[in-house]
């Protein structure tokens, strides 16, 4: 083998070693970019799959409305009601506010309550709770109990008080219990959400 020839051996032989380094370099930083990625895929997964889990409520009532009526009432009812996943089995551990006012012709009044149970069926949800606020004379310390059916185009809702007019008037009210929803919630001025109770049987 004459020198020109060997001198072309070894560089061939150079550029043979110098482009198998690269593409195992490239390689290798694929291979580590591929399993970073596939850990970060992971990472993220788990962490929604956890976050989803911290964002399934057990059950919930929210949201905000007017009622409609003819002669043109004011009444507007707002919730903000959840049973943890933690307290599946149990809707008195229940937690949140629902408030609620009606004026006619400037007068009425006004009450929010603190929620002591929730229960949900389907899209209808009954929330009971002690007034710890109003103007309303006597309310203060009376249980409530308010049903609401998110149809998902007009909502309905209905009152414990229903039958006698007042929330004063219920005596010994217990726990979720309220009326047959027979209102209706005023179109464009809000709407119910409910999240469906599974309890475990």
């Amino acid at each position: 083998m004459n020198r020109r020839t060997k001198t072309a051996v070894l560089g061939l032989g150079a550029a043979l070693l110098v482009t198998a380094g690269a593409t195992g370099a490239t390689g290798a930083a694929a291979s580590a970019s591929a399993s970073t990625s596939a850990s970060a895929s992971a990472s993220a997964s788990a962490s929604a799959s956890a976050s989803g889990e911290r964002q399934r409520e057990a059950a919930a009532l929210t949201g905000r409305a007017k009622l409609y009526r003819s002669a043109g009432d004011d009444i507007t009812f707002s919730f903000d009601a959840h049973l943890a996943a933690k307290d599946n089995d149990d809707p008195l551990k229940a937690t949140g506010t629902f408030e609620w006012s009606h004026y006619a012709g400037g007068d009425g009044a006004w009450a929010k309550a603190e929620v002591d149970c929730l229960l949900t069926g389907g899209k209808v949800a009954v929330v009971s709770g002690v007034v710890t606020d109003s103007d309303l004379p006597g309310a203060k310390g009376k249980r409530v109990g308010i049903t609401v059916h998110d149809t998902g185009r007009q909502d309905r809702l209905g009152y414990s008080w229903a039958s006698v007019g007042n929330p004063v008037e219920t005596k010994d009210l217990p726990k979720c219990v309220g009326s047959a929803p027979f209102e209706k919630v005023k179109k464009g001025t809000g709407d119910f959400t409910v999240v469906p109770w599974n309890p475990k049987f």
